[in-house]
């Protein structure tokens, strides 16, 4: 199964990403219908304090969009990699 490893995230993330955010992401990841691909893309955009998160996937085919309300929403491009020995969450920016 994919994701089981330890989980980590780049600086860009923690310093972007509010909290409350991440856990969202990855509870995206744990609640997939469909077996997860080894990158989990997610697009973050928000405003008038309302953070959207659409989660997609390529094999097989999977999108997702949530939305809840956030002090802080953030407008970023995440990726969300599972390589068997850890799972990183980085900003698009720095792949």
């Amino acid at each position: 199964m994919r994701f089981q490893s330890a989980r980590y995230l780049t600086r860009g993330v923690d310093g972007t990403v509010p909290v409350e955010t991440q856990i969202r992401m990855w509870e995206m990841i744990e609640r997939l219908p469909v077996p997860a691909d080894y990158l989990q893309i997610f697009r973050l955009h928000g405003g008038d304090g309302v953070q959207h998160i659409t989660h997609e996937q390529e094999e097989p085919a999977y999108s997702e969009t949530v939305s809840y309300e956030c002090a802080d929403p953030v407008t970023e491009k995440i990726y969300v990699i599972d390589d068997d020995d850890h799972c990183t969450m980085l900003l698009a920016a720095e792949y």
